[in-house]
This record gives structure tokens, sequence and C-alpha cells, in this order.
């Protein structure tokens, strides 16, 4: 197939039928007729009526029924229809949600992205992204809305539990991985990897939802668009969702810089660029850049935005625009061929040839083996591990007891929160008008309801206390502590009375990630405090005032203010949103029979007014400065994070040396630098480290971070054991953008360091770079 074959196909195609290749159709415009026990009906009549020129995309699919035959029966209905109505059986692009497995309830549910990037495995996050390509695949699912590649530096934002976290080469590493298993290596998967969002949300001004993002061009060519960048030259990564936010004045749906001239122009990207939702309706509604819907299609479809979703809120009026002359055919014809050598390639456009695709196989679930090795160890004064010797053990903390608090916004369990689901819950009592506003509906007391459905999708999984049961036999439980921020005053004489005579206390305690309902994170959902909420850090000091060695569990998807916490605790763990795998791993963890290894992939601030916060900040700026103090918080005592980027303690010992450091020339005539560490296990059981390679430039013509990620190597280790590591790094992981506007490094000296954490540097050298171009 070639491009004079699309070519060819987009000169039979009137004007009508062109528009409708770059429009979503929401099950939402279909209309629900009825959920009987039979399953959902939706009224597919309605669709020569909403598309009578063909149907280009279908959104919101997953809700069309959560039973999984149903579900396939309707959407294979759905893509006939769509066929039918397209003079050249043309089908209708699927898209799906896959940021923590398919999210269906006959998808596999994986541990968030930010605890796969805990796991420092990329091979993980590859093996749980190709079951979900699968997975979507057996469904009749084409496009796979993730990976998430925001850079999140700001833990207010609510939806930092989708990304892999803040530092621009893990993230990169983890979308690579997880690109190649949804495309496939050759991209011969039938299923496409979708990365978002281009760019900067994460960075918004108060880690506000949708809001303005402060960030200069060269900080969005260097940082924010780097794991794209990456994505797309090493994984072959070629289609992106725009962002809600604006940058400068410009929304990131109507940017042409972004969207042209850095995606396409810079970064290489060939395929399409799709809307997020609502993200074009936005430019009338929101910014107020357009004053019609006209204007707003003209705006994203000049800018380089090629498909509106989830529905044709604006461009249905496409025509209108053509007609008035706002825009030319060109532009329209170029978004059409994006999209149309797209379906080629997925099998939706008769006639012309598509690539083979081998049958979808499911690999080996690592769902288990992600929950385990995210599970970050904070602190431990030596109660960790528990061990199996019987002891008397209280169980305590709202998460304790809990299955929904491990799951992100975007699995199974959340589908129930989103308002047909909650209309279904509460039998059809609620009215339409509840759902005006999304994110900000708290019904109070129905979180109960999302926990039955928790346990209804997932009734093999035991929470935090019944896996503890399985492992003890002399766990106790009480009932204490609230996520509720009107909870009640926790009663010091009722915390002592239940702690009794306990040998230790395990406090499971967190925050709720969702969508409506008692949630403190989640899209849309931003905090202006990172405490614990409800009464859980009262519970915690009133714990340790018993003098009973207190070990906590920290349930959340996102850094939060655990100072208190750790000042209460004889130990602590953060179990970032394990899913169904959490009770399980972190039972495993807490015994001894897991030994623990994740690492932070986001820096922990102190308090809230140090944010944002992140390892990799310039000279003169943030909370290091390698040539002398500048500044600082004169109200704080220290001004560097509680828990640094890449922090994961053991219950065994590991040192690591530097052996040598050096520049190479690799098989394409790059430069390359190479550093030769070892590692050993110094204790007493096996284990594993991740061992981190950074660098910092120590002169350049552009400020630049006090250190860089330039790669890691997660390691496994017997007691007594050592390796010997060999990193190889293009040297153009250093580049920036110079001030003539080129990307490379200027040459000079570079400083390499190996560390265990992004604060724990064990071994530093230094290589004289010569000019890098980039």
């Amino acid at each position: 197939m070639t491009s004079r074959d699309i070519d060819a196909l987009i000169r039979r195609l009137d004007v009508d039928q062109k528009i409708a290749q770059l429009q979503g159709l929401s099950v939402y415009d279909l209309g629900l007729v009825d959920q009987a026990a039979t399953g959902r009906s939706w009224d597919f009549g309605k669709l020569p009526e909403l598309r009578p020129h063909g149907v280009g995309h279908l959104s919101m699919v997953w809700l069309l029924d959560p039973d999984p035959a149903v579900f396939q029966r309707l959407l294979g209905e759905l893509q006939e229809r769509a066929r039918e109505l397209s003079p050249f059986g043309i089908g209708a692009l699927v898209h799906g949600e896959g940021v923590n497995g398919f999210l269906h309830e006959s998808g596999t549910q994986f541990p968030t992205a930010w605890a796969q990037a805990a796991t420092f495995a990329p091979e993980l996050t590859r093996a749980c992204a190709a079951i979900t390509s699968a997975e979507m695949r057996q469904t009749g699912t084409q496009l796979c809305f993730a990976p998430v590649l925001d850079v999140a530096r700001d833990p207010r934002w609510g939806r930092v539990h989708e990304t892999y976290g803040e530092d621009p080469e893990l993230i990169s590493r983890m979308g690579i991985a997880f690109v190649r298993g949804i495309n496939g290596e050759h991209g011969e998967s039938g299923v496409a990897a979708v990365a978002k969002h281009f760019t900067g949300y994460g960075a918004s001004e108060g880690g506000l939802n949708q809001a303005a993002s402060p960030l200069g061009r060269r900080t969005i060519r260097d940082i924010y668009a780097e794991p794209f960048r990456r994505a797309i030259t090493e994984a072959g990564l070629d289609l992106v969702m725009n962002s809600y936010n604006e940058i400068d004045g410009i929304p990131a749906a109507a940017d042409p810089w972004l969207l042209t001239d850095l995606l396409r122009g810079e970064l290489g990207l060939s395929g399409a660029v799709v809307s997020d939702y609502d993200s074009i309706g936005m430019l009338l509604k929101t910014y107020h850049t357009a004053t019609r819907p006209a204007e707003a299609a003209v705006q994203a479809l000049r800018a380089g935005l090629d498909v509106e979703l989830p529905s044709n809120e604006t461009f249905s009026s496409l025509g209108e625009a053509l007609k008035e002359g706002l825009i030319d055919e060109e532009h329209l014809d170029r978004a059409v061929a994006r999209v149309l050598r797209l379906k080629q390639r997925l099998g939706l456009v008769p006639e012309l040839p598509s690539p083979a695709t081998p049958r979808p196989v499911i690999g080996p679930n690592p769902g288990k083996d992600i929950a385990e090795r995210a599970i970050v160890l904070l602190e431990n004064d030596g109660t960790l591990p528990l061990g199996t010797a019987e002891r008397d053990i209280l169980v305590v903390g709202p998460a304790a007891d809990e299955v929904r608090i491990h799951f992100g916004a975007y699995t199974d369990v959340a589908n129930r929160e989103v308002p047909l689901g909650l209309a279904e819950i509460m039998a059809g009592r609620v009215p339409e008008q509840v759902f005006t506003d999304l994110f900000q509906v708290r019904f109070p007391g129905i979180e109960p309801a999302f926990e039955a459905h928790a346990r209804h999708l997932h009734p093999e999984v035991p929470t935090v206390l019944d896996a503890l049961r399985e492992r003890q036999p002399r766990v106790r439980y009480a009932s204490l502590g609230s996520l509720d921020a009107d909870a009640e005053p926790v009663d010091a004489e009722t915390v002592r009375t239940a702690v009794g005579d306990a040998d230790v206390v395990i406090a499971v305690v967190g925050e709720r990630t969702g969508w409506v309902g008692n949630n403190t994170a989640g899209e849309g959902q931003t905090s202006a405090r990172l405490e614990l909420p409800g009464n859980q850090d009262a519970l915690l000091a009133a714990l340790a005032e018993t003098g009973r060695p207190v070990v906590t569990v920290v349930v959340s998807g996102r850094p939060l203010l655990l100072a208190d916490a750790a000042a209460a605790s004889s130990a602590m763990v953060l179990a970032p949103l394990l899913g169904q795998y959490a009770g399980d791993a972190i039972a495993r963890v807490l015994v001894g029979e897991v030994n623990p290894s994740g690492k932070l992939p986001s820096t922990f601030p102190r308090v809230t007014g140090q944010l944002p916060l992140y390892h990799g900040h310039h000279y003169g700026s943030g909370y290091e400065h390698p040539t002398g103090l500048r500044h600082g918080y004169g109200d704080l005592a220290a001004n560097g994070p509680l828990y640094a980027f890449g922090h994961g303690l053991s219950y065994t010992g590991f040192s690591l040396e530097l052996d040598h450091v050096g520049l190479a020339t690799n098989g394409s005539g790059q430069t390359t630098i190479l550093a030769t560490c070892t590692v050993a296990n110094t204790g007493t059981r096996d284990g594993a480290t991740v061992v981190q390679l950074y660098g910092r430039d120590e002169a350049a013509s552009v400020v630049r971070p006090v250190r860089q990620l330039l790669t890691f190597e997660r390691v496994e280790l017997a007691p007594g054991e050592r390796r010997e590591l060999t990193f190889e790094v293009p040297a153009a992981r250093l580049a920036y953008t110079l001030p003539d506007g080129d990307r490379g490094v200027e040459p000079g000296e570079v400083t390499l360091m190996v560390a265990f954490a992004s604060d724990d540097v064990r071994g530093t050298g230094s290589v004289s770079l010569p000019e890098v171009h980039a």
C-alpha cells in the first residue's frame, strides 16, 4: 500500500464522507434504551441519523455492557453498522483505555502506571501492555489510550498515578516498553498505542486539572517532550493525544508550534493526533479563543489535530467552515490521509491490503510480580520483617479491610463510578442534572456500594487484613481511623484499649483514587493539601503514644505529606495502587516472604510549600546546590525532600563502587558514555536493588540540572554475590536546546554518579565530552 492508494481513495470521498472520518461517536450519543438482566440495550437505530456519511471513531465503548459476551456482541454489531454507512465499507476505529489494563470488566487489571514505574523494570510493563493489546484485539478494539507520558512533578495534580513519575528517563523507558507491548515489535499486533497528553499537562499552575502550564519552549523540548521523542524514535509511536492545558496563552489543542512544528517537524511523528475528550470544544467554552464551533474546529485542524473525540461537537461544522473559506480542503485531506493510513494498517479499509496480524496470545500475568516489586520500604528500624513466629498483631486503619482503595480511576472497579454505573447503583433514583459536574460529585455514603462492586468483580482478592490472617494466627482487627474529611476526632483511650498488649500494630492508611465519591485523587481531583485525609495522622500519633511498634502501610498513587506518619512509625511502606494484587503483596512484604525492592518514581516533599519538588532541578534552584547554598526556606529545618527520587530500602544491604568511566563510539558513529561499576549484596538474604547512573554537565551556556538520570538497571543478588555492570549511554542523552535553537551538548566536563537513589550517590567520576549534536 502506497500513499497513492490512500490519495486515490480520498479523491473518491465527498466532503461529508471525509469529515466523517475525523469525528468520534460516543456510545452516549446512541442513548441507553434499557438495562435489563440480559444486558444493556442501546438505540443503534439512531446511527444513520447521527452519522449518515460514515463513522470514523467509536468512543467509550467499554460502557456498552459489563458482561464480556454481551459487550463483544454489541461492539461487533455496532462496527458492522458503521461499515454499512460507508460506501467503501470503511470501519470505525474503536477506542479503549489501557493505562492499567484494558478498561472493561473482561480486561486484566494491573497495578497502576506509577506502581509499575516503582519497579524500574520496563520488561514487566511491556508484558502488561502485550496482554492489554491481545485482550483489546479479541474484543475488536484497535486503539489503546495509553501510555501516559506526562512528566508529573506536582502531586497536587490528581492524575499522578496514571504517569510514570517525575523523571524523563524513567518515563521514556517505561513508555517505550509499553508502546512495544501494545503495538508489537514491528507494529504487527493489530492494536495501536496512543500516547498522552502532549504536553505539559502535569505541570499546571497549582496542580489544577486542565489549567495553564507556565513552561518555556526550551523546557518543553528538553523535559516534557522528551518521553514522546524517545517513544517515537525508539518504539515507532505514531499516535498522540493532545493535552487540555494552555501554554503561554495558546491552548494545546490549537497550538501549531506544539502539534506541527515540534511534534511532527522535530520529534518526527508521522501518524495522527487525536483530541482529548472535549478539548476542542474547550476552545469555545473554556478558553474563549473561538466564538463558535466552526472557529474552534478550524483552529484545531490548522494546528495539526486530526480527530475530534469523543463526539463531533465542533468538527460537525467543518463543512460550514469550508464553505466560508475559513479553511481549505487540503487541510481536511491531510488529516483524512493520516486516519486512513492507520485504518488500513489495522485492517479497516477493505479496498486496501493490510499487513498480516498474528493471532493474539495472552502471556503470563506479571501483575503479582509488579505488585511485589513496586512496594517501597520508606522507613525501617528493624521492626520489619515481622517473620512467621506467632505474635499478637493488631491491624487498624480505614484501608486495612478494603479492596476498592487499591485501584486507580481507569480500572474496571471505577467503571461503576461514572454516571451510568451510578444510575444503576441507585436504581434510577438520581436525576440527570446531578451529573453536571462529574468530578465534584461526592455522594456521601456511597462508598460501601463501590466496595461491594469491587469485591463482586474480584471475589478472590484478599484485603490486607485477610492476607495477614492467612499468615499469622493471632491477628486482631479494630475499626479505627477514617478517610472522611469530617471524621470524628480520634479518642486516645479507645486507641489504647484496642492496642492492649499487642506486639506490633499495623496501620493501613491512605487515600481513595477515582471519579466520584469520597476520593482525594483522580482526574479532576486536585488537592490543596496533601496530608493523609480524615483523621489518619491523628490515629498514627495516638498509636505511637501507646509505645507499641507501629508499622504504617500507605496506600496512594502519588506523593503525600508523610513526615508526621514517619515520626509515628517504626517502619513504613508505600503500596502504590497495586490493584487486586495488593493484599497478598503487602502481607508478603510485611512478614518477609518478599524482600522489598521498589524505588520511588517521584520525590516526596516535607510540606506543600516546597512544590513542585523534583530531583533534576536547575543549578541555583530547588533544594540542592553543588556550588554552595544560595537560598532556602527560612521556616524549614531542612530544605530537601522527605524521600528522594529513587529511594527505597531493603531487608538486606548493598554496596556500590564506580570502577571506570570513559567515552566510546558506537556502530552508528555516535559518542557514548561508558561507566562500569560493581554492586554487591552485603546482607544475609536474597534481594534486589536498582543501580542508577546520573550525569551532571559542569558548564554550559544554558543552565543545566544538578543531576540527570541517564540510565538504570535492576539487579537481583544472593547474599555475598557481586556483579559488574557496564552502562553505555549515548552522549546525546544529555542534549538540551542550545542558544541557537539546535539541540546538542557543548564540549566540556560531565560528572557521572552511580547511586542507589538520587540522594544516595556511592561513586563519582568525570569525562570530557566533545561537541555532540542531537
